[in-house]
């Protein structure tokens, strides 16, 4: 029985959300605990783009901030081939179609999701590209020639998904990615993510724990402002 969602706000080419990955992979089997995946296109659109020296002076610093602060993996064929490869196009809908089409196909969305983080981040893989989105589809287990067919058909999909996720980040003035919103009781609620992370099982306990019926609750959990898991 579901007694509350966790509404996950995210973009797959975001270094900050591959961070978080570990936080969410250990909530998903939480008793009573439902995560939705909310895609914002953080790279979509007008917003896309080319990879440039810019671009990867830009990242790079974040990806090993992340990587110190989590331990998680960034290959040299991310670092020393994808963002060095100027013909390459970071394009955030792709990858969000993929994701809504492997759901359908039945593969949860959270694991195609860390299926096209670790492409892109350990394996230097272009996650843009729909022959590539196919090909790792089918590494899953799906059928790849049924996901290349179904893909165009998805991204009209993905951008319908990408403008709900705007809405919703606005109506609860979310600001960035990744962000965390707890549904429960009719009320959605700020979780943190930043202090967070590199501690999954930390968080999932926490998170656990301010499930619990108040008065079995160690600790503060949610009040009308917000939540505060417990540390």
């Amino acid at each position: 029985m579901v007694n509350a969602t966790l509404h996950y706000f995210y973009d797959p080419l975001c270094g900050w959300c591959y961070a978080a990955s570990p936080l969410l992979q250990a909530t998903a089997s939480l008793p009573g605990l439902d995560v939705q995946l909310h895609a914002g296109g953080m790279m979509s659109g007008s917003r896309r783009q080319a990879v440039t020296p810019a671009l990867r002076d830009y990242v790079m610093p974040h990806d090993q901030r992340i990587a110190s602060l989590t331990g998680l993996p960034f290959g040299q064929d991310y670092f020393d081939g994808l963002l060095r490869d100027e013909t390459a196009i970071f394009d955030s809908t792709p990858p969000i179609a993929a994701i809504l089409l492997a759901e359908q196909l039945g593969l949860p969305a959270l694991a195609m999701l860390s299926v096209l983080q670790r492409a892109h981040y350990q394996r230097g893989l272009r996650i843009a590209d729909l022959a590539v989105l196919a090909a790792l589809a089918g590494e899953q287990g799906l059928d790849a020639a049924v996901f290349a067919a179904r893909l165009g058909e998805a991204m009209q999909q993905a951008e319908e998904h990408i403008q709900t996720s705007r809405s919703l980040m606005q109506q609860y003035r979310l600001q960035g990615f990744p962000s965390l919103l707890l549904e429960r009781d009719g009320q959605w609620q700020r979780l943190d993510v930043s202090s967070w992370l590199g501690q999954p099982d930390a968080f999932a306990a926490a998170l656990q724990q301010a499930l619990l019926p108040a008065a079995e609750q160690a600790g503060p959990a949610c009040s009308a402002d917000g939540c505060q898991l417990p540390n």
